[in-house]
């Protein structure tokens, strides 16, 4: 039987194969150490919790919500913004709450595309940056990743070459998977080609607190006029490790987070109340807990550059987000994202996420996420110093990329 429409659009799910390789050896008895999904494994701040316990069971909070979020939670996200990036937000019409910013994406394909539409992607990329405007009817066309002038010279290229002209384009710094890290005067520029060509801006940032540099990445909405041609997405899975309580936020042009309510008034109430009353405690109260998760990662990300090293493998220190962006190693360059990081579960128990998942200019790549601690990362080094010291050519059933057909 014939595929239904939405889902011919979207690809076979690229991680399967190596969930198959995580849990064959999980089911063996091995110790797997998953490094693979950017899922915060550190606890959410204690205030929070004691917000959302005070709230629960209280009266008119089991009800339904207010889909575009609460007042108190969309003052607190303007507050936040004010305060972090001195831009200034009017929560009844530039804030809508998401359930996580993964689901803003979807919803703003959902509420802005024709059938036919053209968006430009960052490739690689999170995937949803694309599969929400695939399923949504939208055509996508790659740009660069990196926030560097070729990507202009490429956005430019793209607005010539695409029929229809494009409506949108993604930005997403610091970037998932890549994690590059985009200047204001960079934003600039962005919002500046936004503007001569009249398409729109959609930011993620998601990753705005995570950052080791002592340099707080910039808001694009920090430009002045781009409110004009922008909505941010930022998370509060990540800066208050909340990733399952699906807490996110859009912010910015007036039109489209009008167009984005509408569609979520048809397909949700919100969510549940006394989670967004717990986020806008988070929001709201103390901020320590911030330095410290960061500080957290920022040692961790210590621990990966120099453990991995030492066993072999040259990682790129990441400057900001929770995962570095490595290559595969000398040896297995030939052998694939992919196939390495079937490999990675099988010899050494790490699981790693193969780069071709983000975009195939993501091949040569896997992504690591930042989410064991400081001991586990050293095991997984020494887990993949052996494997490492086996060499490809030992391995059975290795296929190098160049060949396959």
């Amino acid at each position: 039987m014939e595929e239904f429409y939405r889902i011919r659009r979207l690809p076979p799910y690229v991680f399967e194969q190596v969930n198959r390789a995580k849990a064959a050896a999980r089911n063996a008895g091995a110790d797997i150490i998953d490094m693979g999904m950017g899922n915060p494994d550190l606890p959410t701040p204690p205030h929070v919790i004691e917000k959302l316990k005070e709230t629960l069971g209280k009266p008119r909070t089991d009800r339904y919500s207010a889909s575009r979020g609460i007042t108190g939670l969309r003052k607190a996200q303007a507050a936040y913004y004010q305060r972090r990036f001195g831009v200034k937000l009017n929560p009844e019409t530039q804030i809508v709450a998401t359930l996580g910013s993964k689901e803003g994406f979807a919803n703003v394909a959902q509420a802005i595309t024709s059938p036919g539409d053209v968006v430009l992607v960052p490739n690689p990329s999170y995937p949803i940056h694309a599969f929400g405007f695939l399923m949504a009817g939208g055509v996508v066309r790659s740009v660069p990743a990196e926030p560097t002038p070729q990507l202009f010279d490429a956005l430019e290229r793209a607005i010539v070459h695409s029929i229809p002209k494009p409506i949108a384009m993604i930005a997403c710094y610091p970037s998932n998977p890549t994690a590059y890290v985009a200047t204001l005067d960079f934003y600039k520029d962005l919002v500046a080609f936004a503007k001569k060509h009249e398409i729109f801006i959609l930011s993620d940032l998601a990753y705005a607190e995570l950052y080791f540099d002592g340099n707080p990445p910039p808001s694009v909405l920090q430009v002045p006029g781009a409110m004009d041609v922008t909505v941010e997405f930022t998370s509060m899975s990540k800066t208050f490790s909340m990733a399952g309580w699906r807490m996110g936020f859009a912010v910015g042009n007036e039109r489209i987070i009008a167009a984005l309510a509408r569609v979520k008034s048809y397909l949700d109430y919100g969510a549940f109340t006394p989670v967004q009353v717990a986020a806008t405690a988070a929001l709201n109260g103390p901020q320590d807990c911030i330095s410290e998760m960061r500080e957290t990662y920022h040692k961790r990300r210590d621990t990966l550059v120099e453990s991995f090293g030492r066993a072999g493998w040259v990682i790129p220190p990441p400057s900001a987000s929770m995962f570095a962006w490595a290559p595969l190693p000398e040896k297995f360059r030939d052998v694939g994202s992919m196939q390495f990081a079937t490999l990675m579960v099988e010899k050494s128990g790490v699981v790693v996420s193969p780069g071709v998942a983000f975009g195939e200019h993501g091949e040569g790549y896997v992504r690591i996420a930042m989410v064991e601690n400081e001991q586990r990362i050293r095991q997984a080094a020494r887990n993949i110093r052996r494997f490492l010291d086996t060499g490809v050519e030992t391995l059975h059933n290795v296929v190098p990329l160049a060949t396959r057909r």
